[in-house]
């Protein structure tokens, strides 16, 4: 096992940040709504943070390098800053990532299998006086049957309330993240599906469009992972080719997990036949901070650029050369027949002008 990083100087510092990370993922189930949301301002009325030891003074979350069937023991200080007693549930819950591209922890009436069916608090709930704090200990059982790779959850404190003004139950959290390395074989690994790329041209047929690149970004490998995203569009044979600008980078992606990305790509050249090529970097953060780029992941696909009004204006000049043409053939065959029915009646004439003189009497002197 393996300290968890970030270091800070003072114990203060230690409060603030982990105060801070436990508002991000505080959030109120309201009603039947499983949802998860923040809380409000003002709302939550203690901190958690987690506990000097061996593993550190100064931690801003949980970080564990564990074998498959170890055990780690550590724990959450929990502080009342209100002025009446506070009960506060405990528990774990497995870690995905938002929408946003945040982390939050799943709410309790859902099934954890992870960390948050590993992570067992010494207690289920606990009663803080007020301006007192309570240590929590709790324990990290890895299965001996644990996937090797990264699990991501956390360790939560939720206190439910009743809203007598909107008539519903509110559930608020605070947590903290528990980041476990399960020993073995790490395979990290990002893959791009669906690519697909849509042009939106205008009425000049000569005028650049805008291109939509869109694909999913898999988190195939047992590793947390984020990459550098960049995207291009070309025309036939590699040329026109036209960058996609301003790409931000993917969030943390979970083993498991999949993320949509949706690209524009302005400036694009109408060239009939469209490649459209997705590049990822993946990015592996080790237990030191350290980030390394791995091998480059590329997907490409191809989709249409047609000018329609060029095309309509092609298609009308092609229709007036055939129709031309069949205009043209239609009256030289008429001219044909004109021409062989006055050879026929020529020859007729003629051939009628000589039967008449040969059938004619002829006189001798």
């Amino acid at each position: 096992m393996h300290a968890p990083v970030n270091h800070r100087k003072t114990a203060g510092s230690a409060l603030m940040r982990a105060f801070t990370l436990a508002l991000l993922i505080a959030c109120a189930i309201t009603g039947p709504s499983v949802g998860p949301a923040r809380a409000a301002d003002g709302d939550v009325t203690w901190t958690v943070r987690t506990a000097p030891n061996g593993y550190g003074d100064d931690r801003s979350s949980y970080s564990y390098n564990v074998n498959p069937g170890g055990q780690v023991k550590d724990a959450m200080v929990v502080a009342n800053h209100s002025k009446t007693p506070l009960r506060l549930a405990l528990y774990a819950a497995d870690g995905y990532t938002t929408d946003t591209g945040r982390l939050d922890l799943i709410t309790k009436d859902k099934k954890s299998v992870g960390i948050g069916a590993w992570v067992h608090a010494d207690r289920d709930s606990v009663l803080i006086q007020p301006g007192k704090t309570a240590q929590i200990p709790f324990t990290v059982a890895v299965p001996a049957n644990a996937t090797p790779g990264d699990h991501v959850g956390g360790i939560l404190t939720s206190l439910k309330q009743s809203d007598d003004a909107a008539g519903i139950n509110v559930d608020r959290r605070l947590g903290i993240r528990i980041k476990l390395r399960v020993s073995g074989a790490l395979k990290p690994k990002l893959a791009i599906e669906n690519l697909h790329v849509d042009y939106s041209g205008s009425v000049n047929p000569f005028a650049r469009g805008d291109a939509t690149v869109t694909y999913t970004v898999h988190n195939v490998g047992n590793a947390i992972l984020s990459a550098r995203q960049t995207a291009s569009v070309t025309g036939p044979f590699g040329w026109l080719r036209t960058e996609a600008g301003g790409i931000a980078a993917l969030p943390e992606l979970l083993p498991g997990e999949s993320w949509k990305v949706k690209l524009p790509v302005h400036g694009v050249a109408p060239a009939v036949s469209l490649a459209a090529t997705a590049t990822l970097t993946p990015l592996l953060t080790d237990a030191s901070g350290s980030t390394t780029s791995l091998t480059p992941v590329e997907a490409t696909a191809h989709g249409w650029a047609v000018p329609w009004t060029l095309l309509v204006l092609v298609v009308v000049v092609i229709a007036a050369v055939v129709g031309g043409l069949l205009l043209a053939r239609r009256a030289s065959a008429r001219r044909k027949l004109r021409e062989d029915a006055r050879v026929r009646s020529a020859v007729e004439q003629a051939l009628r002008e000589d039967h008449t003189r040969n059938t004619q009497p002829r006189t001798t002197d």
